[in-house]
């Protein structure tokens, strides 16, 4: 009879487990993707096996030193991450099953445990695996569980393997009447790559403060999300809390108080802690525009300073001030940077970002050393300008970075290296690839995450209603689902030659990837995991898995609704504060909330 009864009760939560599907366990969705509804356990000593081909291997359990700079390091510490996140940060899934279900895997039954994950990297990391050009580094893995508890990771850097263990930790689940830990999908076989090389987030730093702890809290989730950059804003007009120490007032007079500031090695920590987690960190100096704070400290070196009441003529947000392209005293001081600053980023970074977004020619008619708003007059000087700065920027040993108005605005002869930021339109994406350059794209009216929520700048008192209702300048809010709904090749074609979005297809691959943004106007540590969180993570999934399915059809926005709705409790559990994706009624019925009509 007791066997009767368990085959019953058996039998009944296999049904029920399978509401959510095996795939609703992972995000993003991995390029092949096969599982079975077998229970494994995981057994509190858990090891990990790690070799390297032609090299020894050694039992990890996630208590020796770091090394830094090798693979055994970058992996052990990833291995500590994963035992931390299986043991302390898994979830009880009872928000995607039918109200008050048995959906759980009985626990009197006979277990299988994994005891042992066996990790096998098929070839030694090059000295590229710290800091590396996209797609430079091979974050391809495959991960699979056999119903017996056999756990095998391949992979053929020390990153694949980091993006391989994320995955593993995606799928298991706590059970709810104890501390222990299962997956219900064994047999799984998985075969994974990302679709775009460069997948990344850009941080603006400057307008609001972040703490070292919180922007490595956020490389954390980028991690999670399979993103491999992140890309610090780390000046603006507003603020300068870079310290430079052979220009000490540009931060001391620059940042918004004391304090508030990234020392030398709290930005080397901040771009080591990424490297440990396949996320390389690099970072953006605006200019010429975006740069009046420059002014707190060398008054002399910026052209229509904090013009009042009328900024909007010489800039694109107050503070105005551009710096001047005709000084002598600007190119001393650029020197004097780059002198001190690239040097320390080199070891951690294969690009660095010279800004030339939204520059006013307005603000060069109050530049004592130029005094003219005329193309024909700035663009020889901001093309010096460029030249001079990407001429560090390489000594260096690293890749310039440029905004595509640089490009397309104020064609620039740019050099073949250098890597155009895209963000204004979907045709910019396809006209930077026809000038033959690398691009990211990230199409404001898609994948920025500041949008929607308002203006920043208040109506002067006699104008209230004329700003009414008071929009910002990208609204409405970019929900998850346009996000996902964009993609880095969204309106390309490679048959119509006339078409603005034409591109040949021998130059897709200059299509590098994009980046999703999130500026500081209205957003600070307070906020910002709401605001970025999990609407970044449906970036990520265009970025790793594409937004179409093998077929080349677009996904069901109701099947990667409950995946990404699982994810975002996998991120709360592990501290992230994201925002909602469905209420649970939508999550625990199985048909969910789609739209009446439209299906």
């Amino acid at each position: 009879m007791f066997s009767l009864k368990f085959l019953s009760l058996f039998s009944f939560w296999l049904l029920v487990v399978l509401h959510i599907p095996p795939s609703s366990a992972l995000w993003p969705l991995p390029a092949s993707y096969e599982s079975g509804e077998g229970v494994v356990w995981l057994d509190r000593n858990l090891t990990f096996q790690y070799a390297i081909t032609n090299q020894s291997s050694s039992t990890l359990n996630g208590t020796s030193k770091l090394d830094i700079a090798s693979s055994y390091a970058i992996v052990q510490a990833a291995i500590q991450r994963a035992q931390e996140r299986l043991f302390n940060d898994t979830f009880v899934p009872w928000k995607f099953h039918p109200r008050h279900s048995d959906f759980e895997p009985p626990t009197n039954a006979t277990k299988t445990f994994i005891k042992n994950v066996a990790i096998q990297q098929n070839e030694t990391d090059s000295s590229a695996v710290l800091k590396p050009m996209a797609g430079e580094v091979s974050e391809n893995y495959t991960l699979s569980i056999s119903t017996s508890g056999t756990v095998a990771i391949t992979a053929i850097s020390s990153i694949g393997i980091l993006r391989a263990l994320d995955t593993f930790t995606q799928l298991f689940y706590q059970h709810s009447t104890n501390s222990a830990i299962y997956s219900p999908y064994a047999p799984v076989a998985i075969v994974d790559a990302p679709k775009f090389a460069h997948r990344g987030l850009s941080m603006d730093v400057a307008r609001n403060y972040y703490p070292p702890s919180f922007i490595m809290h956020t490389i954390d989730v980028l991690a999670w999300n399979k993103f491999n950059r992140l890309r610090l804003h780390a000046t603006d007009a507003q603020s300068w809390p870079l310290d430079i120490p052979a220009l000490p007032e540009l931060s001391t007079k620059g940042a918004y108080r004391k304090g508030l500031s990234y020392s030398p090695q709290q930005l080397a920590d901040i771009q080591e802690y990424g490297m440990y987690r396949g996320v390389e960190v690099y970072i953006e100096i605006d200019m010429p525009g975006h740069t009046s704070v420059i002014a707190l400290a060398y008054p002399e070196l910026i052209a229509a300073y904090n013009v009042q009441p009328n900024w909007s003529t010489y800039a694109a947000e107050p503070p105005s001030g551009s710096l001047k392209l005709n000084s002598s005293g600007v190119y001393d001081f650029l020197h004097t940077l780059w002198e001190d600053l690239l040097p320390r980023l080199a070891p951690y970074s294969a690009y660095f970002h010279t800004g030339g977004d939204e520059v006013n020619p307005n603000a060069y008619n109050l530049d004592d050393t130029v005094r003219s708003n005329q193309t024909s007059v700035l663009q020889p000087l901001i093309q010096t300008l460029v030249d001079y700065n990407h001429g560090y920027v390489r000594a260096a040993g690293m890749t310039p970075m440029v905004w595509e108005e640089m490009l397309l605005n104020w064609n620039l002869t740019l050099g073949s290296d250098v890597i155009v930021q895209s963000w204004l339109s979907d045709e910019s994406v396809a006209a930077i690839v026809r000038k033959g350059h690398k691009v990211l794209a990230g199409n404001y009216n898609y994948w920025y995450l500041d949008c929607g929520y308002g203006s920043w700048v208040d109506p002067p008192p006699s104008a209230t209603n004329p700003y009414y209702p008071y929009f910002d300048y990208c609204s409405p809010i970019k929900n998850w689902h346009l996000i996902y709904s964009h993609s880095p090749f969204a309106s390309i074609s490679t048959t119509n030659t006339s078409s603005p979005s034409y591109v040949p297809a021998s130059s897709l691959d200059l299509i590098l990837g994009g980046e999703v943004h999130i500026w500081s106007e209205k957003t600070d540590p307070v906020n910002f995991d709401s605001v970025v969180w999990p609407r970044a993570a449906a970036a990520a999934e265009v970025l790793w898995s594409g937004n179409q399915d093998a077929n080349g059809r677009n996904r069901s926005l109701v099947e990667v609704g409950r995946r990404l709705g699982v994810w975002r409790e996998r991120m709360v559990e592990r501290g992230v504060g994201a925002g909602v994706v469905q209420m649970v009624w939508c999550t625990q019925d199985e048909r969910g909330c789609v739209a009446d009509g439209l299906e």
